[in-house]
Parts: structure tokens; sequence; C-alpha cells
């Protein structure tokens, strides 16, 4: 008896991250829903806790969308303490999102937190979403950038805005727009105007999956950060990629797949 009740004041809860997809419910993965079947509390974002169906006894603890280390702080302490955990990220929960909190926090933190079974499932990422709904702008190579300042210097992002630019990358850019940062966007697309032409398409995709879903095709030229907030995810392409018109359906946008060496213009 005396060794089973040990095992028992040792015993470590489970601690899942999830991503609940870009909103909706048919984009959020088996995985992720067996594991919001197994744990018990839940910490995340109110709107993100909101897209889960919880039964009774699972309880919710929502927190502000800029209280990421607390929350995993919170959500570390409680697992250690023997609770099986979810935490709750919207989209995919390591692009952007709660994956890289918690593990920041378990780096940081004690020795016990390294002892937690800690399961991190893959979930559909807002730039995928969106990708899908227009056709395949992220057929070739690619890359994800978020405007956000908070957690990295503006010189950084502009940076890596040309130089992705400069290498014909087709560019995601997450955290678009807020109320605090109303003018990144608009010096964003004047900076990419300075290396690629005005005629490469820029895609607005506004809730992708959801029923106020928007997108909207631009052209470099014309692109306007009035038309994002931040529900939006931007995909600027790059010089190969292509609009097809088609009668009576909306247009699809696709970057190929092959380049040809020689002349930097896609094969046909």
């Amino acid at each position: 008896m005396t060794g089973s009740v040990a095992s028992d004041a040792t015993k470590r809860g489970r601690l899942f991250v999830v991503g609940t997809g870009p909103g909706s419910p048919e984009q959020m993965t088996p995985e992720a829903l067996s594991a919001v079947s197994a744990a018990t509390e839940f910490f995340g974002y109110g709107p993100y806790l909101d897209r889960l169906t919880l039964r009774p006894d699972q309880i919710r603890v929502a927190s502000d969308n800029r209280e990421e280390l607390d929350r995993a702080r919170h959500a570390l302490t409680r697992a250690a303490a023997g609770i099986d955990v979810c935490v709750v990220s919207g989209g995919d929960p390591g692009v952007f999102a709660m994956a890289a909190a918690m593990c920041e926090a378990i780096d940081a933190g004690p020795a016990e937190w390294r002892e937690i079974e800690f399961i991190v499932t893959p979930g559909v990422t807002a730039m995928l979403a969106v990708a899908a709904r227009i056709g395949a702008p992220l057929g070739h190579d690619f890359c994800a950038i978020s405007l956000s300042d908070n957690l990295k210097p503006w010189e950084v992002i502009t940076r890596r805005l040309r130089l992705m630019a400069e290498a014909g990358m087709v560019i995601a850019l997450y955290n678009p727009i807020s109320k605090a940062r109303p003018w990144q966007l608009g010096a964003a697309f004047d900076l990419l105007r300075s290396v690629l032409p005005g005629s490469v398409p820029v895609i607005f995709g506004r809730a992708a999956g959801r029923p106020d879903e928007r997108i909207v095709v631009k052209p470099l030229g014309e692109a306007d950060a009035a038309l994002a907030d931040m529900a939006t995810c931007v995909i600027i392409g790059s010089p190969e990629t292509r609009i097809i018109a088609r009668p009576d359906l909306p247009d699809l946008v696709y970057t190929p797949r092959f380049i040809d060496p020689t002349s930097g213009t896609p094969k046909r």
C-alpha cells in the first residue's frame, strides 16, 4: 500500500495543446477532438474556448489573449498536480500560438514541469484555410511572418519581409493589423512594392471557413490595408504566382510547382 500511495502522490496529469482550426467545426481534427474529450480543465482565450462543446464536468479557465505565459504557467501547475489539462489555441497551436509559449514556460520553470506528458496536436492554420479557398497560392516555396512587433522589433520584421520577397517566396502575413498597430500592414505593402511587381496577387482571407468569411484578391499595386483586420490572413504571391480567370466562377490563384532555372519563369 505504501508504494501505491507514493505513486499516487507523484502522479502527473497530461497536458494537451490543441488548435481549433480557423473556426469551422469541420476543420478541427479528430486528434484534437480526442484530446478535448480526455481533458478535465481547459485554458485559453475566451473566444477560442467558445468553439468547444464541453461536458458539465469539464472546467473552462478563460484569459486575455495577451496573457500567454501566465496561462501556460497556470496550466502546467494544474497538470503537475495530476489534472489532465488542455490548452486551446485557434488555428494550429504551433504556429504563432500556445505550443511555443508552453515550451518557453517549461524551459524556464521548475524541474517537475519537464516530467509532465506534453502532447501537441496539429491543426489547420489560417494560411492553409485561406489558400484552400482560393486555389493553391502556397504551391511552391513560402514563409509565414507575423507583423506584430510585440515580441520582436519592427526592424527585424521589415528585414525578413524584404529578404523573403527578394528570394521569390510567397509570404503569409499573420497578425496583420490591430487598433494598436493600424499602420504596419500599409508600411509592409509599401516595402514589398519596392521589391515586387505591382501585379503580384495579394489575398485577403478573413475568417476562412466561418459564416462571416470574406476572400478578396487585389494586385499588390492596389492592395489596401483597410481590407484587413486581426481575423485576416494576408497572402502575398511571388512573381510566379498566377491567376486563372473562370467565367461565372471565382478566379483561382496558384503558384506553379516548377520554375525554369534559366529564365526564372514558371514552366508550363
